[in-house]
């Protein structure tokens, strides 16, 4: 048996485990919930959340095992802790790490394991949310994502205590210091306007700060499944190994290259990439430091500068031709080469725009509003050809008739105290084309002087597409994918404004939280799928019995919620609404030729308007009573009208 060697940061691994007291701790619903689901989801009959103590490893929540505990150097988690990616064992006679386990050999008889480390606010692996089956499997990619997508939530749930641990007062004078440090640490990583991130050793990105994120183009969860190597163009991957082979070895203490990242779209990001070495007390790499900066504007200005130093060469060549062959017109030709500068000084000012904020579509403006450029691009974006747009105000172009007003008092402030909100940002607008259709643009603004005159330079971008496709993911998002009712997100964002409704209008709102009765008897006798259309059928049913104004919610497993507003005979019409889905749910289901049988138990909690109860106040209120009433004897309705 080959136990796992110890991780870097063990030291600050365990005093984060002992500080947040999670050990040796009682079972928590919110963690029971994800390892049940984790089991469901991937069809095994043992889920974990373990967490790795200095000897041993302890189950904070577990599904289908009763020991509460198993010495450390048995323990798979252990080695999951140790990589950024999950840890999957297909079949452990078969791995040398683990084929003379006892957890292998003897009970639970351990074949198959899949393990993602649950991590802390600033990326230190405390344990990790694992699958185990007694035989061997070989998941799929949707398999793995699940339970990285559990295992997320679970490190949420882990870093919500940690936050509430930083919170508590009875830290001495020298873990306040640590603290208000790590918190200044924290907010410059995340507010920096260059790219940060931790890499651990094997390549995994640990963190990534959202200056980096937005540069890459990918949320902070694709950073971290990924690799700093998959994240590179592969044009560049040669020139920075050796570089990073060199820190490894510890020839050098730091390098720095000009290299190219990948985006999801396959555009390269052209950056400035710093990164230093990070050991503990005992001189063991802990991470790589990588500090990022954007510079593909100054990339794109070098070419451009480049090709225009070669046609001003090429100019001046010609230019000089002509003086040394006509030097009778010497004198005309002075006068032109003073013309010639002022206009190049000006074209140079407007190059310098272009290439600072180039996008797709430029508009250039004067200061009295009205558009003095115009490209292709702008004439397929709005409609409006270059003929017809310039010379016209661009108020009257692509401003919205309600918008328009506060343009051009924008445009007279800036112009009278040369300050303005709007100028180098990055904005997202709403615009109009020429037919009058509407969408949306990614705007930069640059403002600049010359001759005492005030030029605009606008460079625009349709974001329409991309605007509606992160609405539709949003929505998505929003519904549970089984039932097509809403999910728990969705709750949590609808209730509080059911709440200021019902506040608004002086009416009551009612929650009630629904537990199926005998549901899981229907999966242990009929099957999974038995069970999933008899949810299909119960959301098909509660969402026939109330109003159109009314919310049916799934929040997990045969847990559903049904938000009732403007509710005007308080907990009595509640109940009667609750007796009503109670007689519609008690009906037999018929799936698979057989008939399936559930019914529910009720909770109950009434919001009246004003008394400034939560959202979490009013679920935690009908999630109580719910269990009142199974407790009860199920099938029942509580509170008592």
């Amino acid at each position: 048996m080959s136990a796992a060697p110890l991780p870097p940061d063990e030291a600050e691994r365990l005093a984060l485990l002992h500080a947040l007291a999670l050990l040796d701790s009682p079972p928590e619903p919110a963690l029971d919930r994800i390892t049940r689901l984790a089991a469901r989801l991937l069809n095994v009959p043992i889920a974990l959340v373990s967490l790795i103590d200095r000897d041993r490893q302890w189950f904070k929540s577990r599904v289908g095992l009763d020991a509460t505990e198993t010495p450390r150097d048995q323990a798979f988690c252990a080695h999951a802790i140790l990589q950024t990616a999950p840890l999957v064992v297909g079949d452990a006679t078969q791995d040398p790490r683990f084929l003379d386990n006892p957890l292998v050999t003897d009970a639970p008889g351990i074949r198959f394991y899949a393990g993602v480390p649950i991590r802390t606010s600033g990326g230190v692996a405390l344990g990790t949310l694992c699958a185990i089956d007694d035989k061997p499997r070989r998941p799929g990619p949707d398999d793995i994502q699940a339970l990285q997508d559990l295992a997320d939530l679970v490190s949420k749930e882990v870093q919500l205590r940690e936050t509430l641990a930083l919170a508590r007062d009875q830290l001495d004078r020298s873990q306040a210091v640590l603290l208000a440090s790590e918190a200044r640490y924290r907010s410059m990583f995340e507010l920096a306007a260059v790219g940060i991130a931790l890499v651990a050793p094997d390549g995994g990105w640990i963190s990534a700060n959202g200056a980096l994120c937005q540069m890459l183009g990918r949320s902070a969860d694709a950073v971290r499944q990924a690799t700093l190597r998959a994240l590179t163009h592969p044009d560049d991957v040669a020139q920075e190994e050796p570089l990073l082979e060199a820190l490894q070895r510890r020839e050098a203490d730091h390098y720095q290259l000009e290299k190219r990242y990948l985006r999801p779209d396959g555009k390269a990001v052209w950056v400035n990439q710093n990164v230093t070495q990070k050991f503990n007390a005992a001189g063991q790499l802990e991470y790589y430091v990588v500090i990022v900066k954007d510079i593909g504007a100054r990339k794109c200005a070098e070419a451009a500068l480049a090709a225009a130093m070669q046609d001003l060469e090429a100019r001046v060549a010609q230019r000089t031709q002509e003086l040394q062959q006509a030097n009778a017109q010497l004198q005309a030709a002075v006068e032109q080469q003073t013309l010639s500068a002022r206009d190049l000084r000006r074209r140079e000012a407007e190059l310098a725009a272009v290439l600072e904020h180039a996008n797709d579509a430029y508009v250039g403006m004067d200061e009295d509003g009205r558009v003095t450029a115009w490209n292709l691009q702008a004439s397929a974006i709005f409609g409006w050809s270059a003929a017809q747009a310039i010379g016209q105000p661009l108020s009257q172009l692509i401003v919205p008739p309600a918008l328009r007003e506060a343009h051009l008092a924008g445009l007279q402030r800036y112009l009278r105290t040369g300050r303005s909100k709007m100028m180098d940002q990055r904005l997202e607008l709403p615009a109009v084309r020429q037919d009058g259709s509407e969408l949306t643009l990614e705007l930069r603004i640059r403002a600049l002087e010359v001759d005492g005159q005030h030029l605009f330079s606008a460079f625009m971008h349709d974001i329409s597409e991309r605007k509606r496709e992160e609405e539709r993911r949003l929505r998505e998002a929003r519904i549970d994918p089984l039932t097509g009712l809403f999910n728990r997100r969705a709750l949590e964002e609808m209730l509080p404004q059911a709440l200021a409704r019902a506040d608004r209008e002086d009416k009551p709102l009612a929650l009630l939280f629904i537990d199926l009765d005998g549901f899981k008897a229907v999966n242990d006798t009929l099957g999974h799928d038995a069970g999933d259309a008899v949810l299909r059928e119960v959301a098909t049913r509660l969402r026939a019995q109330v109003r159109q104004s009314d919310s049916v919610v799934r929040l997990a497993g045969d847990e559903f919620t049904v938000v009732l507003e403007q509710l005007n005979g308080g907990l009595a019409a509640a109940r009667q609404v609750a007796q009503k889905l109670l007689a519609q749910l008690e009906r037999p289901v018929l799936v698979s030729g057989a008939l399936a049988q559930v019914g529910a138990s009720v909770g109950v909690a009434m919001y009246l308007p004003g008394s400034g109860e939560s959202p979490q106040g009013l679920v935690k209120t009908a999630d109580a009573w719910m269990y009142q009433a199974k407790r009860a004897g199920k099938g029942r309705i509580l509170p008592d009208g």
